[in-house]
């Protein structure tokens, strides 16, 4: 419900404050006062566009804010979704700069126009007599069917599964690409494979590899040096074993004189024995220290294969070969059991489609159901409303593989199953007698489809919780009596949902529990757009005038009492 719209600079509006109540609000004025303008301000909250050609003061941002409660709406998954602070009370602001820029808020939270008009959407239902669109939309129709049939649940239910069968066809259509190009690419997959898996590599192998190949082509400065160390501690002479050994003995002759000498004999003695160990392992190492050509030529080829692969694959190490090869592997074996999780995957959309269906069957059936208490109701309020020779056909047929196509694009495999069924809905009506039933935007005109649309709307109110819903001089065209019944089917609409209504007939105007009078003032160097609340004596006056001129007399004011009365 719309509580407050504030409006700042817009128009012929400066400053404006308007508190609307629940239940039927009547706005009236003369031609060109500023009902219009009013809800221009009120579209901008909703995504409208905005140009700043409209602003009262060029030199000002335009501000434009409503407060609404929306406690009854079930929008809190909306909020969650676009990441917004949900409130009962939520606030819906636009500022437009002079410059053109605009920013957008929900509840002091920035959002972009896209959120704002699906938010607004959800809030707010204009309607003119011009604005025919909705009612020939076959999914309002389709929405019109579902509120009177009552099987929310069924819907909801039938529709949560329907999103995860277009997710599974999704999947299944990423599987199958997959699987096309896999197959287009295994013969070039298992040739990369077969070459590295019968190179037979190890991840340590290169660096093992490198180390010999650098030992081997340095073999005999390797060999002379270490035959050099083994002659200087063991074979020369003077080596160092042979002058260690005679320290020994010397240190030996005075062991008996000084307990620290002993220890240092026993200490030298133990370092002549390592020496005599590392002598004999340098020995070891000389002697099998040999060049070997043919063992050069085998790494150089071993390392050249393995050079060459990093080089293809364009990696550095046996490692990342390794990882290539086991990737290679897994996409042969997803393209060879490709095939089966195809076909395990068409089974369960086969036994998903089965239970969608049978879902959809039942919605159809509450539909047809439902159906002639639609045209029966709809047609007794537009005879109420002086159109008694109205004739209105719901047809319902089974939605064709082409119109599930274009409901869910992405859904090739629905057969005729839409996002709310399997059903397809078109509304046909005309407005006289001996006139045949064709879509109602071709036989109706714009006052005709206004009483349609409150018909229906009247009806909808019954089942389902409606949006704030505005008519913007919809009763073009009726008088006396009808009019007086259009105001009475607003006054019943209204006990189900706010109802805001620009209307120029005192009929309707006297049916509201709110009278806004819209009007300009000329006081000062410039005009304004003003609004007030009328008390019930303004209210007789206003009203009136709307039968009588500026200037009613005794029995207009009197007839206008009787109406409020009424």
């Amino acid at each position: 419900m719309l509580q407050k719209l504030t409006i700042n600079n817009y128009a012929l509006i400066d400053n404006l404050e308007i508190s609307f109540g629940k239940g039927l609000n009547i706005l009236t004025g003369e031609t060109g006062a500023g009902k219009s303008i009013i809800l221009g301000a009120l579209s901008l909250i909703l995504g409208q566009r905005a140009e700043s050609r409209y602003f009262f003061n060029q030199q000002k941002k335009c501000v434009i804010e409503g407060l609404f409660k929306i406690g009854d709406f079930q929008l809190k998954s909306f909020f969650e979704d676009n990441d917004l602070d949900y409130e009962a009370e939520t606030v819906l602001r636009r500022e437009i700069s002079a410059d053109g820029k605009s920013r957008a808020f929900v509840n002091d939270t920035p959002v972009n126009l896209t959120a704002l008009k699906q938010l607004g959407e959800k809030l707010i239902d204009i309607h003119s007599q011009h604005a025919t669109l909705e009612i020939n939309d076959p999914e309002f129709q389709l929405l019109v069917v579902d509120a009177v049939a009552k099987h929310d649940n069924l819907l909801q239910d039938y529709q949560g599964k329907f999103r995860a069968y277009r997710k599974s066809v999704a999947k299944l259509n990423e599987l199958i690409a997959e699987s096309d190009k896999a197959k287009a690419d295994l013969d070039y997959f298992q040739f990369q494979f077969d070459e590295l898996e019968k190179a037979n590599l190890n991840a340590d192998e290169q660096e093992l590899l490198e180390k010999e190949l650098y030992a081997l082509n340095n073999a005999e400065e390797i060999k002379r040096n270490l035959f050099g160390a083994y002659y200087l501690m063991q074979e020369s002479e003077t080596s160092a074993l042979t002058q260690l050994r005679e320290a020994g003995q010397q240190l030996g002759t005075l062991e008996k004189f000084d307990a620290e000498i002993e220890e240092l004999h026993q200490r030298l003695n133990s370092t002549i024995i390592e020496l005599k160990d590392i002598a004999a392992e340098i020995e070891v190492i000389e002697q099998r220290t040999q060049t070997n050509d043919a063992r050069v030529e085998e790494i150089n080829t071993r390392l050249s294969l393995i050079y060459n692969l990093q080089k293809k694959h364009r990696v550095n190490t046996n490692a990342e070969l390794l990882e290539i090869q086991e990737d290679l592997s897994d996409k042969i074996q997803k393209v060879l059991f490709s095939d089966e999780a195809v076909e395990q995957l068409q089974k369960q959309l086969t036994t998903d489609k089965t239970e969608l269906e049978k879902l959809a069957a039942q919605l159809t059936a509450n539909r047809v159901k439902a159906i002639p208490a639609i045209e029966k109701q709809v047609l007794a309020t537009l005879a109420e409303m002086g159109m008694g020779n109205s004739a209105l056909k719901i047809e319902i047929s089974p939605l064709s593989i082409k119109g599930a196509e274009k409901a869910d694009r992405d859904n090739s495999h629905s057969g005729g199953l839409g996002a709310n069924g399997a059903d397809q809905i078109k509304f046909l009506f005309s407005a006289n007698k001996g006139h045949a039933l064709a879509e109602m935007s071709k036989v109706a005109s714009g006052g005709e489809l206004s009483r349609l649309m409150l018909s229906i709307k009247s009806l909808i109110a019954q089942y389902t919780a409606l949006p704030t819903i505005i008519f913007d001089e919809i009763d073009t065209g009726v008088s006396g009596e009808v009019a007086n019944k259009v105001g009475q089917i607003m006054e019943q609409l209204a006990g189900n949902l706010q109802v805001i209504t620009i209307t120029h007939l005192p009929q309707i105007a006297s049916k509201g529990e709110f009278h806004y009078f819209v009007y300009k003032d000329d006081s000062a160097a410039t005009t304004y757009t003003r609004i007030k609340q009328l008390d019930k004596k303004e209210r007789v006056l206003e009203i009136a005038k709307m039968l009588s001129g500026d200037k009613p007399g005794e029995s207009a004011l009197q007839n206008a009492r009787e109406l409020l009365e009424s």
